[in-house]
């Protein structure tokens, strides 16, 4: 097995994920960073030989297989298509990009030039979630009718929490559903195999102003910041959405999605209804997946590679009874994505793709135009 080296483009909350699950592969070298200040210490701090302030010294420099870009999404547009015109292979934290025509050239670049890409939709590998997506291939759950579920975050509940993902012009027109909602969904269409076709949308924003901090805050920190500290401003992107979807086969589905939930931290849950039996699962409970019935006992398929189907096996490392998290889904996606990436297999995989992230964008883009207009809308991409 060929060792390979990448480079990372920001480095907070999410950057420090990839930097770590790449590190328990064992065959990736992180060569270097890229942050907008502070490089060197930055990559000091992590461990890392090398840091940069300029991506496009980083990538002529180091030459990476790998870059992995992991930061906010007004850039993510112009990171990808510089490593892709140098023929490095990219995985993308999600959602893609800013809007959709960016996310359209890049699935068209990568196409074009056979270039192994990766969005980073990794809730794609909790095992249970694998499980699923074998019942649904193998027929066990019948055709599939009605999904429904919802992703809940607290982080931006109070007036005093703050992000760029507040902001249209970094962060694209949604906030909530294009920074969760685009999991959920992903994780129904990868599961069923089913693509959306219509969206029916709506938005609310609970807080119309918010406490920006006068100096920089990471996601998650809960740092407390003084009255001083902080500038009101308005804020237009939603605290909450509900949507309906139409997929290609006839069924349909509803979710909701909120970063302003009290008490939830970071809880996905997802029903299938099929015609021969229904699955739920929770990712507060990851390792179990509910089976139900009509005509017999119900069952829960708990995470054991024993007793899985392969392709949940295949993102399986520890025994039964040793819970496999959060931390552990990165690990696994970006296994399979770097052994594409080595194979030079720009196909389809398990994992999500450039052309999987423009399909998201073209929800996302849908969802919003549906929020605004009150009706439903049809996908375009």
């Amino acid at each position: 097995m060929k060792k390979l080296r990448a480079c990372i483009v920001g480095v907070g909350f999410v950057g420090a994920v990839h930097i770590e699950a790449l590190r328990r592969l064992g065959n990736v070298e992180v060569a270097a960073i890229c942050a907008r200040s502070h490089a060197q210490d930055v990559a000091d701090a992590h461990f890392i030989p090398k840091g940069y302030e300029d991506y496009l010294t980083m990538l002529d420099a180091e030459k990476p297989d790998v870059v992995h870009i992991c930061t906010p999404n007004d850039s993510h547009f112009e990171l990808a298509m510089a490593a892709m015109q140098r023929g490095i292979a990219i995985i993308c934290e999600k959602p893609m990009t800013r809007t959709l025509d960016e996310a359209r050239t890049l699935a068209e670049y990568a196409k074009a030039h056979n270039i192994v890409t990766g969005v980073n939709f990794n809730c794609r590998f909790y095992p249970q979630i694998l499980e699923a997506k074998a019942m649904v291939q193998s027929g066990e759950l019948g055709d599939v009718r009605f999904v429904q579920g919802g992703y809940l975050q607290d982080w931006l509940f109070l007036d005093t929490d703050y992000s760029w993902r507040l902001e249209p012009e970094v962060s694209g027109e949604s906030r909530t559903f294009a920074d969760i909602g685009t999991h959920w969904i992903d994780l129904v269409e990868s599961i069923t195999g089913l693509r959306v076709v219509e969206v029916f949308a709506d938005f609310e924003t609970f807080l119309h102003t918010r406490k920006k901090p006068l100096k920089p805050v990471a996601s998650f920190s809960g740092v407390a910041l003084k009255p001083e500290d902080y500038q009101e401003v308005p804020i237009d992107t939603e605290d909450f959405c509900t949507a309906l979807f139409r997929f290609d086969n006839g069924a349909i589905g509803n979710c909701i999605v909120s970063q302003s939930y009290a008490g939830r931290k970071n809880q996905i849950q997802l029903s299938l209804s099929g015609s021969k039996s229904s699955l739920f699962w929770d990712s507060d409970d990851s390792n179990e997946l509910w089976i139900g019935h009509r005509e017999h006992f119900n069952e829960k398929a708990t995470k054991d590679q024993s007793l899985l189907a392969p392709l949940a096996r295949a993102a399986i490392d520890y025994p039964g009874g040793h819970v496999e998290g959060y931390p552990d889904t990165f690990k696994q996606a970006f296994r399979a994505m770097y052994a594409a990436i080595e194979a030079g297999d720009a196909g389809k995989h398990v994992f999500a793709d450039f052309e999987d992230g423009y399909h998201k964008m073209a929800i996302v883009d849908a969802v919003v135009r549906s929020a605004k207009t009150g009706g439903w809308v049809k996908i375009e991409g």
